[in-house]
């Protein structure tokens, strides 16, 4: 259960969506705008990047965080991202030390979440975000990404 202040917190970020979603059509400039509420808003969200699928891969398209990550393409199937991305379903990894299909960006990573971005059923792309503590994600975070998920993959097959 989230705190008052998370509660907050996520009060603000759909805020901030909702404004987003209204005033920007731009595929681009929605994924960058993603990234900085998530990463502002929601400040145990350490890293937040979104991915597009192209062809057989994950791509990176935007991030927001400390440090940029080497994994800029993903196989489909290959690590948390590719195994979202190939299942399409959205995974919580409380502790990425346990899980095997983690592929390690940052040594300060403890947790992370992912979840795909669809459409009618395609996976289109995927939010990935990482946190640095041991359980930083709840439902509610899986919830709210879920959401802006499925805003993303409307905006996108939108404009293919």
């Amino acid at each position: 259960m989230a705190s008052n202040t998370q509660t907050e917190a996520f009060a603000r970020a759909r805020k901030r969506f909702d404004d987003l979603f209204q005033k920007t059509d731009d595929p681009k400039q929605l994924n960058e705008d993603v990234c900085e509420i998530l990463n502002t808003e929601l400040p145990w969200h350490a890293w937040v990047g979104v991915y597009l699928v192209e062809g057989d891969e994950l791509v990176l398209d935007a991030w927001r965080g400390p440090e940029a990550t080497e994994h800029v393409r993903i196989p489909i199937g290959y690590g948390l991202c590719g195994y979202a991305a190939k299942h399409a379903e959205s995974i919580v990894v409380d502790d990425v030390s346990k899980d095997d299909r983690y592929l390690q960006c940052f040594g300060h990573t403890k947790s992370e979440v992912v979840v795909p971005i669809m459409h009618g059923g395609e996976v289109l792309g995927e939010i990935d975000v990482d946190g640095d503590e041991i359980g930083a994600f709840g439902n509610d975070d899986r919830v709210l990404l879920e959401e802006v998920a499925g805003r993303l993959g409307e905006r996108i097959a939108a404009n293919r």
